[in-house]
């Protein structure tokens, strides 16, 4: 018996990890195939992930069979999600959004929740269901909302943060209307029973969270850093992801919230920046897999069913929350831009609508067709809001010439524009400063903006790539143009404006490679530089000092290189368009350069090193 057991226990495990990656290839495969192809007809890869849901999902041609499973499983991608966005925002900076969360965010789902709950009770639901659906169908999704805005570069504007301020308060009163879910369901009497005992528990929990993140986990993380093993540093990331978020969801919170608060705690840490590219691929890999679930997740029997209802509903859904999404971003006096593009972001269901009407149905407060088509409707909302997002994204920028979402510049006269207050901006304006010399800089980051303010910089919020914002900076007066910006698409877009409409202001751009250098030297714009060049060639310069070469002779080496180089560069642009002809000529002139750079003695290469020890030190060169 014993033999023939284990044999029927290995079988069953073999049959598991058969079926997982049975499954896993079927993702994988559905993945590949559809982002490449929806990316290429100009649609955002979320879309191709819903659609390849669907077509692989049981109302598909059935090759997943339980969508459920994936959809708890693939939850795990908003929890990273969540933590990766808890990094980026310091407690103070927080605080400083308190009145986007709690007055904005709570603004609107107070009202389009009683709107819905009052529409179902007129349908004939009770007071109970209908509020269950009201607020169910005010949540919106936080995955969907935040991968948009960051597809599109606008998670760091005013209304990317606006945005995100009501998500945030979303994500917080899910943990209400799951308790008001066990308190309504039928029988569930004593179930939603608070203790002091409880209360106390959750609060003791709370409070050592924090702690431990503040005083403790920082200690532990440059221990493991410390050890240079890598392998440790990315299970200790997991780690504080997933424990944060169950110790959280003990005591009533979600997984999501919990990895939120543990990003916030650990934004000023040292190791953000490490812990952030250690999660990413875990973050994009689990949340297109979460998209996948959503489009499996839609019931197509639901809809072939009773069609019209469902779009009804849908389109109904839809209208209503972005009517109210604009009323409520009207009453805070958000900029006019903003209320449209805020109302395009956040108007579709949200994934914890399916976990909230799911429970409903589990614990008998809604029927299983009701569920289903809630969740038909949720679904087919999420499908719709790329579209949506992009038609009023693209109607904003051409159909107005208003930026009252950015600041009103006033002209100055000034002899410069600086375009981008990054890094490369702030040290350029310094000097600008010192020499008493007239500028006037543009950013187009929110937050980069309030950052700059805060230290007696005068940044103006606005966006150069566009032609308003640049006429009111005083564009067409001033005799220079700083191009600083660090994304490259944008860096082009803006080049090619300022090219077009001010050809005789002169332009010093900021490049990250050479694609981006051979680009702008398409248009004419013949100062651009590397921004890691010259400090790759001063730490060449450093190392062959150290090594005992002669100042003189590799500054000659280093002044022959640098003339070659931007020979080559500009070489290369006759090349660009022709991508074998260009590897060709890269090559060829490469190993030209190698000849520069040889170091061996004689008239090809730098004299060999004195074996003399040399004083000169990095201060000398």
């Amino acid at each position: 018996m014993k033999p023939s057991l284990l044999c029927l226990q290995a079988h069953s495990r073999s049959d598991i990890i058969h079926h997982f990656l049975h499954d896993l290839m079927i993702f994988a495969a559905a993945a590949i195939i559809a982002v490449p192809i929806f990316r290429r007809l100009g649609i955002g890869a979320i879309l191709a992930y819903l659609f390849a849901g669907i077509v692989i999902g049981p109302s598909g041609a059935g090759f997943i069979e339980q969508p459920e499973t994936v959809l708890h499983f693939s939850e795990l991608g908003v929890v990273f999600l969540l933590f990766i966005i808890g990094l980026e925002l310091a407690p103070h900076k927080l605080w400083r959004m308190r009145k986007l969360i709690f007055g904005l965010g709570l603004t609107q789902m107070l009202l389009t929740g009683s709107l819905f709950m009052g529409l179902a009770m007129l349908y004939g639901f009770d007071a109970g269901t209908s509020s269950v659906i009201g607020f169910g169908l005010a949540l919106s999704s936080t995955a969907f909302g935040v991968q948009i805005l960051e597809e599109s570069h606008q998670l760091n504007t005013l209304h990317g943060q606006t945005s995100f301020g009501i998500l945030m308060f979303q994500d917080l009163s899910v943990v209400p209307l799951l308790a008001l879910v066990t308190y309504l369901a039928p029988g569930e009497t004593g179930a939603s029973e608070v203790t002091l005992l409880s209360v106390v528990k959750a609060i003791a929990i709370f409070v050592g969270i924090i702690l431990i993140s503040r005083y403790v986990m920082r200690h532990l993380l440059r221990m493991i850093a410390s050890s240079r093993i890598q392998e440790v540093f990315l299970s200790m990331s997991l780690l504080i992801v997933v424990g944060t978020g169950l110790i959280m969801e003990s005591i009533g919170f979600s997984l999501g919230m919990g990895a939120f608060m543990a990003g916030v705690l650990l934004a000023d840490s040292e190791y953000r920046h490490e812990l952030e590219s250690n999660l990413m691929p875990f973050k994009n890999l689990l949340l297109g897999l979460f998209f996948i679930a959503v489009g499996m997740s839609l019931n197509l029997g639901t809809v072939l069913s009773q069609p019209h209802w469902v779009l009804i509903f849908t389109v109904g859904l839809l209208a209503s929350k972005s009517l109210l999404l604009f009323a409520t971003t009207t009453l805070f006096r958000c900029e006019n831009t903003a209320r449209y593009r805020v109302s395009s972001t956040l108007l579709q269901g949200g994934e914890f609508a399916f976990v909230l009407f799911a429970l409903a149905g589990e614990k008998k407060l809604f029927d299983s067709q009701l569920v289903s088509f809630l969740g038909a409707s949720v679904t087919l909302s999420m499908v719709a809001t790329p579209f949506i997002f992009n038609f009023v994204q693209k109607k904003v920028s051409e159909g107005s010439n208003e930026h009252a979402s950015y600041d009103d510049i006033v002209s100055e006269d000034a002899e410069v524009i600086v375009a981008g207050f990054g890094r490369f901006g702030q040290i350029v304006t310094r000097f600008l400063k010192a020499q008493d010399i007239r500028f006037t800089i543009l950013e187009h980051s929110a937050e980069q903006v309030e950052t700059a303010r805060r230290f007696g910089n005068k940044v103006y919020y606005g966006d150069a790539s566009r032609k308003d914002i640049l006429e009111a900076a005083g564009t067409g007066k001033a005799k220079m143009f700083v191009l600083a910006v660090d994304d490259v698409e944008k860096s082009i877009e803006i080049a090619s404006l300022v090219r077009e409409s001010f050809p005789d202001v002169k332009i010093f751009a900021r490049v990250r490679n050479r694609q981006h250098a051979i680009e702008l030297l398409k248009m004419r714009i013949e100062n651009v530089h590397r921004e890691t060049y010259l400090t790759s060639l001063e730490v060449a310069k450093e190392v062959l000092m150290e090594k005992g070469f002669a100042r003189q002779d590799i500054n000659m080496k280093l002044a022959e290189f640098r003339n070659r180089d931007e020979d080559i560069l500009r070489e290369q642009m006759q090349f660009s368009d022709n991508e074998d002809e260009f590897v060709h000529f890269t090559s060829q002139a490469n190993r030209e350069l190698e000849q520069i750079l040889k170091l061996e003695t004689g008239s090809e290469g730098l004299p060999a090193p004195i074996e003399t020890e040399t004083t000169e030190t990095a201060a000398d060169l």
